[in-house]
């Protein structure tokens, strides 16, 4: 009997073996790519739906994503003199001012929250995401391979687009859908 110089164990195979039985079974149970929200990508999330509180002078039924814009603070530091110096009759310092530093922020731009109207969810097939995903390609806005899921590169090439429009977000706005021809306009609500 020959013994080699080199020995695998039995248990470290069956070991080995199960572990990527369990790691293939765990990573089929994961969210799809295109569903993970913000917690995971410090992304924006999901679109914000608010068919209970919309905001002011909403219709009944539609959509809503909200872009927040937090607000800009600025610290200042100031010098309060507590003591003056004591100067002795001959010009000299017998004992420096004390001061204290204070500390305070005072806000340069307030919080902003903007509504804006949104495709709603029934709205949003894989049908319609391809030919999103295809306008912003169209536009050199779009990279990636045309699948029918919004994911991550879809989602930017949302928000390069419509920064371009006025709105830094990655959430599709009614209106970006509109230009890009993905939505008819109604003319009744045009007014």
């Amino acid at each position: 009997m020959q013994h080699s110089s080199f020995a695998f164990p039995r248990f470290a195979v069956i070991r080995c073996v199960i572990g990527m039985a369990a790691l293939c079974f765990v990573t089929s149970c994961a969210a799809p790519l295109e569903t993970v929200t913000k917690a995971a990508f410090n992304d924006e999330p999901e679109l914000v739906y608010t068919h209970s509180t919309p905001p002011p002078g909403a219709k009944e039924g539609s959509c809503w994503g909200k872009h927040v814009t937090p607000a800009e603070l600025e610290t200042v530091t100031h010098q309060i003199q507590l003591q003056p110096a004591e100067i002795r009759t001959d010009g000299t310092v017998s004992a420096p001012a004390v001061y204290k530093t204070e500390t305070s922020q005072r806000i340069t731009k307030e919080r902003r929250e903007l509504w804006f109207e949104t495709p709603c969810a029934p709205a949003l097939t894989p049908e319609f995401v391809e030919s999103l995903q295809r306008a912003l390609k169209a536009r050199g806005h779009f990279r990636g391979s045309v699948s029918g899921y919004i994911d991550l590169r879809t989602r930017s090439a949302i928000r390069k687009y419509q920064a371009s429009q006025g709105l830094d977000s990655s959430i599709l706005s009614l209106a970006a859908a509109r230009k890009l021809g993905l939505i008819a306009y109604d003319f009744e609500d045009a007014g």
